[in-house]
Order: C-alpha cells, then structure tokens, then sequence
C-alpha cells in the first residue's frame, strides 16, 4: 500500500507549489476579469479594454516586438551555441563573456541602452563626432516609433539571448558524439550534419527555449518603460497602468488573460510544430 502511495506523495510538493503559485491565482484574476458589479458573468472589463486608445497599440508593439527578437534570437544562439560546439580552447571563457546579461536585471539593462540611445547618449555624440549627422537625432522621440521599436529590440535581444542559449548549448551537450562521426562518414558538410543531425535531435531543447522566451517577450516590461515611459506602450505596462494609475482591476485583470492567451497559444503551436516522435532521442 505505501508503495503504491510513493508516487503521489512524490509529486505532491509539485502539486501544491503549483496550486499555490498558479491555480488560485489565476483563479482570482479570471473571476476579476470575468466578474460583474454583482458577481454574474461579465465581459465589460473586456470591452473596456479593448475600447480604450491605448489597447491596439500596445498589442501590435507587443506582438512585433515578439515577431523581431525571437527569430533574431533563436538564429543568434544557434550560431553561438553551434561556435562553441565547435571550439576546445576558451570555450568556457567565451560562453562566460556571452552570459553576462543574465546578471543584468531588465531595468538596468534598459538604462544602459537608453544612455546609448537618448539625445545626448553614446551613439549620437559618435555620429555627430564622426560627421553622420550634424546634429542629435531623437531617436527615443514619440514620434520616431520605427527607431523606439529598433531601441527596445536591440536591448532584449542583448539582455535574454544567453536565455535561449544556454538552453541550445545544454541540448548539444546531449546529442550523442556518434551521430556526428556517422555523419562524418558518409561525407557529410557542416551544414548538412547541422540540418539533418543537429537541429532535429535538438528539438526538446528548441521547444523549451522558444516557449520560455515567447512567454517573457509578452511580458516585457522593464526595458521598455526605461527606454520610452509610455511613448511606446506593451501589454503588460498597460496592465500595469490600470492596476495602479487608473486603479482598475477588472481591466488590469482583463490585460492579464489576454497575455496568458497568447502565450498559450504560442505554447500549443510550439509543442505541435516542435514535437518529438515517441522513441526518439536525443
């Protein structure tokens, strides 16, 4: 009887954490967004949201921002994971110098992008000093959102690329050295052996990296409310601002479950497009 028992009690700390951290959570959230004035069914905080100016910016900012900084980072970490595969002799010391980042929190990594890219940063002193321009350019400017847009990718793709891969560099560790020298053997290029060895015995490790990063990128927050403030709205600082400026809930609440919705949805596409054939291995 205790045996049979072992297992549940295994998996009971995991059960509780999760009820703890997310069940009852998102419970609270979906009954503040769902709720009306006397406990019914509502979708008002829904038409609230979507009724406001700020909402269809704000998706579409988030939803490119997603589109631009997971295929750059993907096809960076890939590169930087397959370098290091490659390499004896500093690879430790390389992979040290790329993870940095990581100790970087989000608002401090947007503050030193934001002295690079504000009127009087680094960038433009370097292009007006080596004669690009001849006076600053506001790149951070309400009215300039295609160079925001850049600013902000370029301070994710900096800051959380190591994210995605140290995640790449884990799953090649796993891949068998045999199939490589197979390879190898029936004279295959570096790219095939990257195609057709590599990349599909690394689809567990791809499915974690761009479900995890899909799902911070809806949720950026910190960069870029240190790069634009409000000029440059995202998902998750209008929740935020109706949480605590226009101190509405339901709304807040409202923003949240649209976020988690796409990112669910990313997260089936993902499992279904990166899915591995039961018995495969890697």
């Amino acid at each position: 009887m205790k045996q049979r028992l072992l297992p549940y009690w295994l998996i009971a700390p995991a059960l509780l954490f999760t009820v703890a951290l997310f069940v009852v959570p998102f419970y609270g959230v979906a009954s503040l967004a769902f709720g009306g004035a006397q406990g019914q069914f509502s979708l008002k905080a829904f038409q609230v949201m979507t009724e406001h100016w700020k909402f269809a910016p704000a998706l579409k900012n988030t939803l490119w921002l997603a589109a631009l900084v997971i295929p750059l980072q993907l096809l960076m970490a890939l590169a930087m994971a397959q370098m290091l595969s490659q390499i004896r002799k500093g690879r430790d010391l390389l992979l040290y110098v790329w993870t940095v980042p990581l100790g970087i929190s989000d608002l401090a990594a947007g503050i030193i992008w934001l002295a690079i890219f504000e009127q009087t940063g680094f960038l433009n002193s370097f292009l007006v000093t080596a004669g690009g321009m001849t006076e600053p350019y506001n790149f951070l400017a309400f009215q300039n959102t295609g160079s925001m847009l850049v600013a902000v990718v370029l301070a994710e793709v900096w800051r959380a690329t190591a994210i995605v891969l140290v995640i790449l560099v884990s799953g090649m560790g796993l891949i068998p050295k045999e199939y490589g020298e197979a390879a190898d053997v029936f004279g295959a290029s570096a790219w095939q052996k990257f195609r057709h060895v590599t990349l599909p015995l690394l689809k567990p490790s791809l499915q974690t990296a761009l479900i995890l990063r899909t799902i911070l990128a809806f949720e950026v927050f910190a960069v870029v409310a240190a790069l634009s403030g409000t000029k440059f709205p995202v998902l998750m600082s209008e929740t935020y601002n109706w949480q605590f400026n226009l101190q509405d809930g339901p709304v807040a609440a409202a923003m949240a479950m649209v976020i988690l919705g796409i990112s669910i949805i990313s997260t089936l596409i993902y499992l279904r497009v990166l899915r591995t054939p039961a018995g495969a291995t890697a």
